[in-house]
């Protein structure tokens, strides 16, 4: 057995079975596209904290994040948990927030979702750290796991954005829905935007499901495995061609 179709079974797609071929994204020069959406923590220019968090430099915005008290999820956390990995990656993962492991280690996906995580990255030739970056919304454990409210996400948004452009990846991949909703600034069933490419101010974006999900979904991880395949399709069409979004959901 091969590594890779190792890695395949520990997803859950055993036995060894191949993706049909799908045309890649359009290598035509697209008309003119459309503005990004607004997202969750945009606001007036005037406002001084977003202004401040996006003069940060990475030393500062760790020490901001670990410091921060603008939404109740600081009240309950063992630590804040930033990101991992290549600070100038190609790749940029987004999940939703950390779990009680997270909380504990300060590391984002390190459980069995991210176990999970580092099987899906290596099953297209990835790793963790190795022009991957890997992130989430919100970055304090929401309690019980649960989904994070509005106003946590909007309070934690202007970070995730300063990240985004600290690291100025070329692809941006939503893990599950609340990361696809904040990125988008729109409301996104998963199960109809995967397939699609979209954009997040000027940057391609993929949707698929979170690991999480896919371990209660086991049936899920074929479908992820498509949109991994469709990752990298667009990653190898991202240097030789303007690829053009679909619209936002």
């Amino acid at each position: 057995m091969t590594r890779r179709e190792s890695i395949l079974r520990e997803m859950g797609l055993a036995p060894l079975w191949r993706l049909r071929d799908k045309p890649a994204p359009s290598a035509e020069a697209p008309a003119e596209a459309e503005s990004a959406p607004q997202s969750p923590g945009d606001t007036a220019a005037g406002d001084e904290r977003h202004r401040r968090i996006a003069a940060l430099g990475w030393d500062e915005l760790r020490a901001t994040v670990a410091d921060c008290r603008d939404c109740r999820l600081c009240e309950r956390r063992k630590q804040a948990v930033l990101g991992v990995g290549d600070v100038a990656a190609d790749w940029l993962f987004v999940g939703e927030g950390p779990g009680a492991e997270e909380d504990e280690r300060g590391e984002p996906f390190v459980g069995q979702a991210g176990r999970l995580l580092d099987a899906m990255l290596a099953s297209i030739g990835l790793a963790r750290g190795k022009k991957v970056y890997i992130g989430n919304v919100v970055k304090c454990r929401p309690p019980g796991n649960r989904t994070p409210e509005p106003e946590e996400t909007t309070a934690c948004f202007p970070y995730l954005r300063r990240q985004i452009e600290l690291i100025r990846p070329k692809l941006i991949v939503a893990l599950g829905k609340p990361a696809a909703e904040t990125l988008l600034g729109a409301e996104v069933k998963v199960g109809a935007a995967r397939g699609r490419l979209f954009d997040y101010r000027g940057i391609p974006l993929i949707v698929t499901y979170h690991p999480a999900y896919l371990l209660r979904n086991l049936s899920d991880k074929a479908k992820a495995w498509e949109d991994l395949c469709f990752a990298r399709r667009t990653m190898e069409a991202r240097d030789s061609a303007t690829l053009q979004p679909d619209p936002a959901p």
